[in-house]
């Protein structure tokens, strides 16, 4: 995802990259990370703060790990730089906390868990169909290499379906588990969220509605992770008139 924001930013007519930072591949330059026989000028580091005070930048995008995206975020608020986060596994306590700083620095941060705009539209319908369809289970799959589950962008449509319908509790009142997690894990509200993590995905979601006699089924896959950029390049900009942060790309997209 790194490489896929530097491209993106570079390739950016109104949007400058200032710098880098990477904890594997400090001292490369951009240039050189990206594959290019041109030397950009920009070394990674390892030091966010450093980088942050040294580049003069207006935005940090931070595609990481949950254990430090919220310090990465608290560290960028607090110079002045507005985030644009695609991090997921967030704990509420640290939500929370990141909230209130931007609130008082009085500045834009924008945490999405899926910057796809497929995926967004797809929780869009997925939200009008649980009116018709109140039962509906979700199945979201990653590579091997994610380290959080559910997904968060699976964790939003839950949200946005148990906001639309309300709590609705399906199936058998009293299940059989002969394997302890088979029927995946139940968000409040009463729907269930099934993960699978196998090499050679990249990010897949599977909203499946059951009615009497019919089932519904809304679906997006990412085959690579170009489908993220044009949603990461519109967070981009759009932060930098925020105060506050927006939870969810779609907030910028369909508000």
């Amino acid at each position: 995802m790194g490489r896929e924001v530097l491209k993106a930013v570079l390739q950016a007519e109104d949007i400058e990259l200032c710098a880098a930072v990477d904890l594997q591949n400090e001292g490369q330059d951009v240039g050189a990370l990206l594959g290019g026989d041109k030397k950009l000028g920009i070394q990674i580091t390892t030091d966010l703060a450093e980088a942050l005070d040294a580049s003069g930048a207006d935005v940090l995008v931070d595609f990481t790990r949950p254990k430090s995206v919220a310090t990465n975020i608290k560290t960028a608020l607090h110079r002045g730089v507005r985030p644009v986060v695609g991090t997921t596994g967030i704990s509420k306590e640290d939500f929370q906390q990141v909230c209130d700083l931007a609130a008082e620095k009085r500045l834009g941060c924008v945490i999405a868990p899926n910057f796809a705009i497929g995926a967004l539209l797809m929780i869009k319908f997925a939200k009008e169909a649980s009116k018709y369809f109140p039962q509906v289970e979700i199945i979201e799959k990653h590579h091997d290499m994610k380290l959080d589950a559910p997904s968060g962008t699976s964790i939003k449509a839950a949200e946005a379906i148990i906001e639309q319908r309300g709590e609705f509790r399906q199936g058998m009142v009293v299940e059989e588990e002969k394997i302890a997690g088979a029927r995946g894990g139940e968000m409040p509200g009463g729907l269930r969220i099934h993960s699978v993590r196998l090499p050679g995905l990249v990010a897949h979601h599977e909203i499946i509605f059951g009615g009497v006699g019919q089932t519904l089924t809304i679906k997006h896959d990412s085959i690579s992770r170009e489908s993220f950029m044009p949603g990461v390049l519109l967070a981009i900009r759009a932060v930098m008139r925020l105060e506050g942060v927006v939870y969810g790309l779609e907030n910028l997209m369909f508000e």
